[in-house]
């Protein structure tokens, strides 16, 4: 008889303080918005097809970060699972940045 069990899955962590919500908060304004305010700036200060050029760059370049912040964080049996900004903000907000007492104890 085969036993197959479905592993505990470790929800997203809670952030309680403040300082780590606002850090929680720019990181994921950092990963939702970076890619468009590239394409924006390189619109207005040169020309369309640069901008063009640079919103795909930036795109490229976001989508690593945001793949090396998740794979930094987030516990291996669980990366297969999609995580939206917020939930990979905050999963490294409260794993790398923000260590705070309640977790340690």
């Amino acid at each position: 008889m085969q036993n197959d069990f479905i592993d505990l899955i470790e929800p997203t962590p809670k952030l309680h303080s403040q300082k780590c919500k606002i850090i929680s908060f720019l990181l994921k304004i950092f990963l939702q918005f970076t890619t468009v305010v590239v394409g924006l700036t390189t619109w207005y200060l040169y020309d369309y097809f640069l901008a063009i050029a640079a919103l795909l760059l930036s795109f490229i370049v976001m989508g690593i970060i945001r793949s090396k912040l998740r794979n930094a964080v987030i516990p291996p049996k669980q990366r297969e699972y999609q995580y939206n900004d917020q939930a990979i903000a905050e999963w490294y907000t409260a794993k790398e940045l923000c260590l705070e007492i309640e977790d340690l104890i």
